[in-house]
């Protein structure tokens, strides 16, 4: 695909950004979005996509400034009082965030901040998202990643706007809610003629969804074509010790809700156990009873040795007021010299006097996995780390996990919605659907042959 915009039909443009600039993060950025058009805006993690839609929503962080043109349907925007610009947020720009654990509000119901922008129809907004009544009345950390993201999703296409702005809006979902999210954006902008700006690092939602694809790099619009798909090395067997983490007959149990149902695993000294499933199927929770941080309703859970562990949000596991290394040097005794060598290990040197709002949400990712692994744990667990990564920093993570991994004896529990990461970097895999583990073997058999159905339905939409 080509990376100029050559538009088949020439209706008037919606949106004109010209010689958009900010300090030395965006150099010069021009494009147009013409009325129904869809737009794809790809490029890796710090390249200024996310900057790029925050500007024209006049979101910019507090000391940055805008210089340029956004033109929407004839308003001009930089500028533009922020009195005068809330009047044109969610009616006539909407935008769907990233980090959902942060654009929502921790202390109001999922049906209350869908009310505020939907009023009567918040159910069935709620249910076009692909969630049910029984989520209307529940807190935003009472959902998964993928069921927050769903929630942003609806709140930005409530007041059916004429530009919806996509930032990653399908990173944290498996395979199966990603597809239903994609033909219910795909829908919306079809049947209420909206125009569409999809910020993305997956180069298959960029082929699904858009007309035309802008290719962004350190702060510039360039003619590079989008890169080529990753070639998937699948994990290779190792040497097992004894079990290290044992759950028996291990539940957890929210209010009347059951996140987890009774399960029993054994997971052996230096496996690499990917754990896959839909949004919602208990994956994160198993993960988070593992690390102590739930405890288990019924059953027990022993772990044998010392565990650290990368959450999905990086936005929210990050000390806003604290340095990056600051934070990294939290949880190793304020080693310098290891500091920097865990921040080189993911690709950011040179990076420790800078604060978490001054990165991408990629290179906030990598700064948490550093920071589990300076501390060199005897287990390391993951929860979607590299979800947020577009495809050649997302490479280098894993193979420096993956490095890292075999060099300190690690034992890895990677939870992922990417079948083809769980591939690359576990040997063995649990499938989880609707809080309880319906398949679990070695990575190579279970993705090779599925013989439960779940299963079956993953493999046949991933791989």
């Amino acid at each position: 695909m080509a990376c100029a915009i050559t538009w088949i039909r020439r209706e008037p443009a919606v949106l004109t950004v010209s010689n958009l600039s900010i300090d030395d993060l965006l150099h010069d950025v021009s494009f147009e979005i013409p009325r129904g058009a869809r737009v794809g805006l790809v490029g890796e993690s710090g390249s200024g996509k996310s900057l790029t839609a925050l500007s024209i929503m006049g979101l910019l962080p507090r000391g940055l400034r805008a210089h340029g043109s956004i033109n929407f349907d004839g308003q001009e925007l930089v500028g533009l009082k922020d009195s005068r610009m809330r009047r044109l947020r969610g009616k006539r720009v909407a935008m769907v965030f990233q980090e959902p654990m942060t654009a929502l509000d921790p202390l109001m119901t999922i049906g209350r901040q869908l009310a505020e922008a939907a009023g009567s129809n918040a159910r069935k907004v709620l249910r076009e998202v692909g969630l049910n009544d029984e989520h209307f009345n529940r807190y935003p950390h009472q959902l998964s990643g993928g069921q927050r993201q769903r929630v942003l999703i609806g709140l930005a296409i409530a007041q059916d706007p004429d530009l919806l702005i996509c930032d990653e809006p399908t990173t944290a979902l498996d395979v199966i809610a990603q597809a239903h999210v994609l033909d219910l954006i795909d829908r919306l902008v079809e049947e209420r003629g909206m125009s569409l700006l999809m910020v993305t690092h997956d180069q298959a939602v960029v082929r699904r969804m858009c007309d035309s694809v802008l290719t962004m790099s350190q702060g510039r619009v360039v003619d590079t074509p989008p890169a080529p798909e990753e070639t998937i090395t699948p994990a290779a067997s190792r040497e097992l010790g004894a079990p290290i983490i044992r759950l028996r007959d291990a539940s957890v149990r929210f209010s009347d809700t059951t996140a987890v149902e009774p399960t029993t695993l054994e997971i052996p000294e230096g496996q690499r156990l990917g754990i896959v499933g839909g949004s919602g199927s208990g994956k994160t929770t198993l993960l988070k009873t593992i690390a102590g941080l739930y405890q288990p309703t019924t059953g027990s859970v022993d772990v044998d040795g010392s565990v650290q562990m990368v959450f999905q949000d990086p936005q929210s596991s990050l000390n806003p007021r604290l340095r990056v290394g600051a934070s990294v040097g939290e949880s190793c005794g304020g080693d310098l010299d290891r500091v920097r060598e865990v921040l080189a290990d993911v690709g950011l040197p040179g990076v420790e006097k800078r604060y978490p709002h001054e990165f991408s949400g990629g290179q906030r990712q990598r700064i948490s996995i550093a920071r589990a692994l300076a501390p060199r744990p005897k287990i390391l667990l993951a929860d979607e780390p590299v979800s947020a990564l577009d495809a050649s920093a997302r490479g280098s993570v894993l193979k420096a996990l993956d490095d890292l991994v075999d060099e300190y004896g690690l034992t890895l529990v990677f939870v992922s919605h990417d079948l083809k990461v769980i591939q690359q970097v576990c040997d063995y895999v649990a499938v989880m659907n609707r809080g309880s583990i319906v398949e679990h073997g070695r990575t190579t058999d279970v993705l090779g042959s599925p013989q439960h159905d779940y299963t079956q339905q993953l493999v046949a939409a991933a791989l």
